[in-house]
């Protein structure tokens, strides 16, 4: 955008104009730089480490450790330019809290779409770290209303198995097609959007069935399914880097080995269903799930760079990330664009991403919500 200014007030932005002749202490030349709008990553885990074992870390430390680190992974994450994302996981509300101290102007941090607790069958997958297990649709009625009680923005359903679950299988259901819909009614009526993590087929077919907003990691897409979603609207957070990363690391970085394995059946899997939706038409918006193993808040470009490697351009992705994650998380007009009237959530890179992403990583400067946490210029 040569030869603009984006005119900024009160946190939002007021204006965006032809090149103003009159320079004070208040203007900032970009001259040679990148200004886009703050990054987006719609599936995080801010109580989770990144580590080899974050469920092991999770589940040794205290809970005001969980809370501590919480708002230092917010502090980077929005200091790599990342700032909004959806937390679709946390425990016992830390992120929620995190959220609220983010909002207040307490802590540095991006914008928080909080999930809460996640809803679970019995024995399914997150049960022993991040959900709240249910049975039944009155049950999951139940479970989805106490995290809009505790705050939550939006809902996470556990549809399917999943890998970092011991003893569930990544392709095989879990949630039935009733207790989806009872779950999506529920965020629905309440105003908030429905995110599932749906791996397997049939998960993918009833979550569409019932009316899900966001699928999350799609492993076992088909082409039917794709297309399906595609005239409904069903949006695509793929998450690629999740099991790439626990491959690439591997059990000789201690990552366990049931995790890795799981991984291994279904990493070339996923980036095929990846490919399906897009040559569906799909949806898609950026999401690493940071938090699991070797994925590590921050910076989104590893997952950037592999969706550009499935076969998206530089744009398409930066628009993954951006104006597209807006609109899949339902603020589209409050951010996602740098245009007057919305929130002031902007990035200065050095080079141009639409020819490199890895520009993306050359921070100079970030703002978010009109404050100022990065300033390198």
């Amino acid at each position: 955008m040569r030869g603009r200014s984006v005119v900024v007030e009160d946190g939002r932005i007021a204006a965006v104009e032809a090149d103003r002749d009159a320079r004070d202490a208040s203007t900032i030349d970009l001259g040679g730089l990148t200004l886009l709008p703050g990054l987006f990553n719609c599936h995080t885990h801010l109580c989770l480490s990144g580590q080899a074992d974050p469920a092991r870390v999770l589940a040794e430390e205290t809970y005001g450790a969980t809370v501590i680190r919480a708002v230092l992974r917010a502090r980077q994450t929005v200091e790599a330019g990342v700032t909004t994302i959806r937390d679709l996981g946390g425990r016992d509300y830390a992120e929620i809290a995190v959220r609220n101290a983010v909002s207040a102007g307490l802590v540095p941090g991006p914008r928080i779409l909080a999930a809460g607790r996640g809803v679970c069958m019995t024995g399914g997958h997150g049960w022993q770290m991040m959900a709240r297990q249910a049975d039944g649709a009155d049950e999951v009625r139940k479970a989805v209303r106490e995290q809009l009680r505790a705050g939550a923005d939006v809902i996470k359903l556990l549809a399917t198995g999943g890998v970092m679950t011991p003893g569930v299988d990544p392709s095989s259901p879990q949630l039935t097609l009733e207790e989806l819909r009872a779950g999506i009614d529920e965020a629905h009526k309440a105003r908030r959007r429905a995110a599932a993590h749906a791996q397997a087929e049939d998960g993918i077919a009833f979550c569409v069935e019932a009316g899900i907003d966001t699928i999350e990691h799609g492993i076992f897409l088909t082409e039917p399914l794709a297309a399906r979603m595609a005239a409904q609207g069903t949006a695509l957070v793929a998450t690629l880097v999740a099991p790439h990363a626990i491959v690439e690391g591997g059990v000789a970085a201690g990552i366990p080995e049931f995790a890795v394995k799981k991984s291994a059946v279904v990493r070339a899997r996923h980036l095929e269903s990846f490919r399906m939706a897009m040559r569906a038409g799909v949806r898609i918006a950026a999401g690493t799930d940071a938090g699991t193993p070797l994925n590590p808040h921050g910076s989104i470009l590893p997952e950037l760079t592999l969706m550009a490697g499935a076969g998206m351009s530089p744009l398409e992705v930066i628009r993954s990330a951006t104006s597209v994650a807006a609109a899949v998380s339902g603020l589209e007009h409050e951010t996602g664009r740098i245009a007057a009237g919305l929130a002031a959530d902007l990035l200065v890179v050095e080079g141009d991403p639409s020819e490199s992403l890895k520009a993306l990583d050359a921070v100079r400067m970030v703002v978010a919500a009109g404050r100022t946490v990065v300033n390198r210029l």
